[in-house]
C-alpha cells in the first residue's frame, strides 16, 4: 500500500491538505489534516502531513525551540515527533457548532446574552449544576465565564423575560414547519429534597407518591413535540387548574388562534376547563374518564352487552356542568383488542395484589378492588367484573363538529399526546430538569427557562436528523480539533469525520440546518 500528501483546492477558496492510502488504483484511505488559507498556513501543514507520514525522520528545522509538545488535555498524538510543532489546545468544534447553528436557526440569538446561550448548549451536552457547568464548558474548549457571571445571566433571564422571547420564536418556528393546528398540553411534578415548604415548592399530589416539597410545569407542544411554552405553578395546585393559564396566554396574540385545537389527557377533564376552552374560541380534545363509558354507552351495553369488534368507534352525548354552565358535548369510545389485552392483563395484577392485602401478606396501600368492611378486608369482584367489562375501551370528549373531524380524525389527533410526554421524559432525563440546586423562585424559574429552550434546541436537531440528542452528543463530543502553532502561525486542524458522524452532519446541510 503507498500513502502520498496531496493538495485539494476546496469550494472557499482554501488549500486542504490530504494523506491519501492507496492499494493499487484503489484509494482505500484519506486523511484529512486541514484547510490553509495563506502560504504560512499552507507550509505549516503540509510539515504536519509529512512528519504523520514518515514518522521518526529528521525534523525539519523551522527556527522553533525544540522541546516536547505541550497539550492541555491527555489525549494522545498520532505520532510524537512533532519538534517545534506545538498543539496550543483542542476542543469538540464539530458538536459546538452544530448546537449553536441550531441555537441561532431556532431564533434564540436574539435574547442577545451569550453567558445564557453556553449555560443552555452546555446542558444539552451534559446537564449539571451552573457551578459545574463552567467544567463542561472547558472540556468542550468553549471559553467558560465566571460563576459570578453565570448568576448575574439567571437574574437578567428573569429580569428581562428570556422565556417570552424564545417562547415567541419557538412558536415562529412551529408555525413554518409544523403549524399550529394542534396544541398538545401536559401536566408533570418536579420535587426537592428539602424539608420545609415555601411560597412555590408545597408538598400536593405526586404521581410518585412522595411527601417532599414540589413544584408543577406545565408544557404545552406542537404536534411534533417541538416546545411552545412552560409555566410553573405552586405544587398544591390542582392540576386541572394549569390548563388555562398556559393555552390563553399562548393563543391570546396568535392570528391562527380560531383554528387552534387544544389537546390534553383525562387529568385535564373539569367541565369549567372546557367552557372557558369553548369561550375564548377554541376547539379542544380531551381524554375522557372510562367509569363514564356504562352511562355513555348505555344503549350498546343494553342491546350487545360487552362485545365490541376490533377498532369499532362508538359516539354518543354527555352533559357536562351544572345550571347555566350546563353544556351538551360530544363523547366518542374507541375499542381496540391489543389494549383489551393490556388492560386484562393490568386487572389480573391489581386482583393478584388485592388478594395478598386480604390474606394479610401485603400492607394496605392505595390499591384497587380491595373492599373493606369494618377489619376485614376482601376483593370487591363486582368492580373487578364492571373493570372487565369495559376492558379495551378508551374515551375522548371534544367540541368540534363530526362535520369538520370525523371520530377517527378525533382519535388520531388525541394519540400525538405522546409527544408531550417524550419531551418531560426529555427534560426529566437527558436535559435533567429537576432543579435540585435552586432554592428561590426566580432562580427555579430561570433554571426552567434555561431547560425549555436547551429541550427546543434538542427536540429541533432530532426532528432534524431522525436521531436522539443523546446519539449525537455522543457521535461529536469525541471529534477534537486542534489549533496548532508552527513558527508563530496557528492553524486549525480538523478531526476525521466517521460515516455515522458524517450522516448526522449531512441530514442537518440536507434540512438547511
Amino acid at each position: 500500500m503507498a500513502s502520498f500528501i496531496r493538495k485539494v483546492p476546496t469550494a472557499s477558496g482554501a488549500q486542504a491538505v490530504q494523506i491519501i492510502h492507496k492499494n493499487g488504483r484503489e484509494v482505500v484511505g484519506v486523511d484529512h489534516i486541514g484547510s490553509a488559507h495563506d502560504d504560512a498556513e499552507l507550509a505549516a501543514l503540509m510539515e504536519i502531513a509529512r512528519r504523520r507520514l514518515h514518522p521518526g525522520q529528521q525534523a525539519l528545522d523551522l527556527g522553533l525551540e525544540a522541546g516536547p509538545s505541550r497539550a492541555p488535555e491527555p489525549a494522545p498524538r498520532r505520532d510524537s515527533t512533532t519538534g517545534g510543532v506545538r498543539v496550543v489546545g483542542t476542543r469538540s468544534q464539530v458538536l459546538w457548532d452544530t448546537l449553536t447553528d441550531a441555537y441561532q436557526r431556532l431564533g434564540f440569538d436574539t435574547v442577545g446574552d451569550a453567558t445564557f446561550a453556553k449555560l443552555v448548549l452546555a446542558r444539552i451536552v451534559e446537564p449539571t449544576s451552573k457551578a459545574d457547568t463552567l467544567r463542561v464548558l472547558g472540556e468542550l474548549g468553549v471559553p467558560a465565564p465566571s460563576l459570578r457571571t453565570v448568576f448575574r445571566c439567571l437574574a437578567r433571564c428573569q429580569e428581562s423575560d428570556y422565556r417570552a422571547a424564545v417562547a415567541e420564536s419557538c412558536v415562529n418556528h412551529a408555525r413554518t414547519t409544523t403549524g399550529l393546528a394542534l396544541l398538545m398540553y401536559d401536566c408533570t411534578t418536579l420535587y426537592f429534597e428539602a424539608e420545609k415548604e415555601d411560597s412555590l415548592r408545597k408538598v400536593g399530589m405526586s404521581k410518585e407518591r412522595r411527601v417532599d416539597p414540589q413544584i408543577l410545569v406545565g408544557l404545552l407542544v406542537d404536534s411534533t413535540g417541538f416546545p411552545l411554552a412552560v409555566h410553573c405553578f405552586e405544587g398544591n395546585k390542582a392540576e386541572t387548574k394549569t390548563l388555562l393559564p398556559v393555552v390563553t396566554d399562548l393563543v391570546e396574540d396568535l392570528p391562527e388562534a380560531k383554528d387552534v385545537v387544544v389537546v390534553a389527557d383525562a387529568g385535564m377533564l373539569s367541565a369549567a376547563n372546557l367552557s372557558a376552552l369553548e369561550e375564548a374560541g377554541l376547539r379542544f380534545i380531551v381524554g375522557s374518564r372510562i367509569t363514564k363509558a356504562p352511562y355513555d354507552l348505555a344503549e350498546h351495553f343494553e342491546t350487545r352487552g360487552t362485545y365490541f369488534e376490533d377498532g369499532q368507534i362508538l359516539e354518543s352525548q354527555r352533559v357536562m356542568g351544572a345550571g347555566r354552565h350546563a353544556r351538551t358535548r360530544r363523547v366518542l369510545y374507541q375499542y381496540l383488542f391489543k389494549r383489551h389485552q393490556r388492560d386484562q392483563q393490568a386487572i389480573n395484577a391489581q386482583i393478584t395484589r388485592a388478594e395478598k392485602v386480604a390474606d394479610g401478606s401485603r400492607p394496605l396501600k392505595k390499591d384497587r378492588f380491595v373492599r373493606l368492611e369494618g377489619t376485614d378486608k376482601g376483593v370487591d369482584w363486582d368492580l373487578v367484573q364492571r373493570a372487565r367489562d369495559l376492558a379495551g375501551l378508551k374515551g375522548y370528549v371534544t367540541n368540534i363538529d363530526p362535520g369538520v373531524m370525523d371520530g377517527q380524525a378525533v382519535i388520531d389527533a388525541y394519540h400525538d399526546l405522546y409527544q408531550v410526554e417524550r419531551s418531560f421524559r426529555m427534560a426529566k432525563s437527558d436535559l435533567a430538569a429537576r432543579p435540585v440546586f435552586h432554592h428561590v423562585r426566580e432562580s427555579i424559574e430561570a433554571h426552567l427557562t434555561i431547560v425549555f429552550t436547551a429541550l427546543a434546541v434538542a427536540r429541533h436537531l432530532q426532528a432534524a436528523t431522525g436521531v436522539s440528542i443523546r446519539k449525537i452528543v455522543q457521535t461529536l463530543r469525541p471529534l477534537r480539533s486542534a489549533v496548532i502553532e508552527i513558527n508563530g502561525h496557528r492553524l486549525t486542524a480538523e478531526p476525521d469525520i466517521p460515516d455515522t458522524a458524517r450522516e448526522i452532519l449531512d441530514s442537518l446541510k440536507d434540512r438547511g440546518d
